[in-house]
Order: structure tokens, then C-alpha cells, then sequence
């Protein structure tokens, strides 16, 4: 077994922030996309995709996001009736698009994910909005790092509301426990399709140091 101490204070010791190359790639440079190219993603590909963004922080590593990667034919023409018209033709163009939701019975796996204390019991006792709560939050969490897992990858993302999440749980998630939170197109993007960047707050504007 090892030793989780020993193990960050080497990890923490021999760290570097990431350079200006690295924060472009997840930040700065990095776009919402809006077209793509011809060029598919494999499974391979969403596997370590997976592997990654499932490492982000959960409350009680909750981790209730539940995700369907929306790749087919089939599928994709399911996901076209829930699309409002301005997200069909980039949609349907993505190599994939991930339909990401939450379960709100993400507390019976905490025996297993959270072993150390009995969260699986205090959740089942908890009143309904407080499981509805941790769950869109912590599965909130974990779309955003699959973006930015995603795009640490070579990845472009496009994340998006304007859908019909009724009509999307009953297509990928009925018989389920599983809400929708948002969707998001994966692949690599075609550069004719970036918009000009909007505005972004200063930080006076919006923070604080108390």
C-alpha cells in the first residue's frame, strides 16, 4: 500500500506551474467551438478522456456524473429532436457530443467511493433536495473537467444549453435516475468557425478579498 503523505509531499515538492503554453492550451487561447474538422475521435481516445476528468474533486468523491458520448448515425439523429435549430448542423457535425448528466442516487455507490464514513446512509436519510443539490453541483464539477481534460488532451470543446432535457433523459437516460445538466461537442475544431471572443469581467467587477 502506499503512503498517500510520502506520496503528495513528493508530488508537492517536485511541481512546477504550468508555463504560458500550457495555460493557453486550457484557457487563454482555447475557444468555445463552433465547427469542426473531418476528423473522428476514437474510443480510445474518450477512455482517457475518461481517466482524467473522473480524477477532478467531488464532495465525498460523490462523482455523479453519468455521461453518454453521442457518436453514431443512430444516435446522433436521436439528439437532433432535442437540439433547438441553432445547435443542430455544428452538433451534428461534431465527431461526438457527450450528453452529461447526474444521478440523484449517486449515494448508493458511496460504500465503495467513500469508504471511510457511512455517507451512504446519511444521504439516504437526507431530504430530496439535498441529494438533487450535491448531484447537479458535483456533476457541474466534473463536466467542467472533462472540458478542460478534454482540451489538456488537443481536444476542442463546445459546450452548449438550448436543448430539451425531458426529451434528452428519455432518449439516453429513461429507466433511469439520471437528470441532464448540458451537452458538450468534442473533436478537433475548424478554425474558419471562431467567433470574435467576448468581454470577460475585471476582477474588481466581480471578486472580492475580504
Amino acid at each position: 500500500m502506499t503512503d498517500p503523505v510520502a506520496d503528495f509531499k513528493a508530488f508537492a515538492a517536485a511541481r512546477q506551474p504550468l508555463d504560458d503554453a500550457g495555460l493557453d492550451l486550457l484557457f487563454r487561447k482555447a475557444r468555445t467551438v463552433n465547427g469542426w474538422q473531418d476528423k473522428p475521435v476514437t474510443e480510445d481516445t474518450l477512455r482517457n478522456l475518461h481517466d482524467l476528468y473522473i480524477m477532478g474533486a467531488t464532495a465525498s468523491n460523490t462523482l455523479p456524473a453519468r455521461i453518454v458520448y453521442v457518436q453514431s448515425d443512430e444516435a446522433k439523429a436521436k439528439l437532433k429532436t432535442c437540439l433547438m435549430e441553432g445547435n443542430v448542423d455544428k452538433t451534428l457535425a461534431a465527431p461526438v457530443c457527450a450528453v452529461i448528466g447526474h444521478d440523484l442516487e449517486f449515494h448508493q455507490h458511496l460504500d465503495r467511493l467513500y469508504p471511510q464514513v457511512d455517507f451512504k446512509t446519511m444521504f439516504a436519510k437526507a431530504p430530496d433536495h439535498v441529494r438533487q443539490t450535491v448531484a447537479l453541483r458535483n456533476g457541474s464539477f466534473q463536466g467542467a473537467y472533462l472540458m478542460l481534460a478534454a482540451r489538456a488532451m488537443g481536444l476542442d470543446c463546445g459546450p452548449m444549453s438550448g436543448f430539451n432535457t425531458d426529451k434528452a433523459k428519455d432518449l439516453f437516460f429513461a429507466g433511469t435516475t439520471v437528470e441532464v445538466n448540458f451537452l458538450c461537442n468534442l473533436g478537433y475544431g475548424n478554425p474558419e468557425k471562431v467567433y470574435d471572443r467576448n468581454p470577460r469581467f475585471g476582477f474588481d467587477e466581480v471578486c472580492s478579498i475580504v
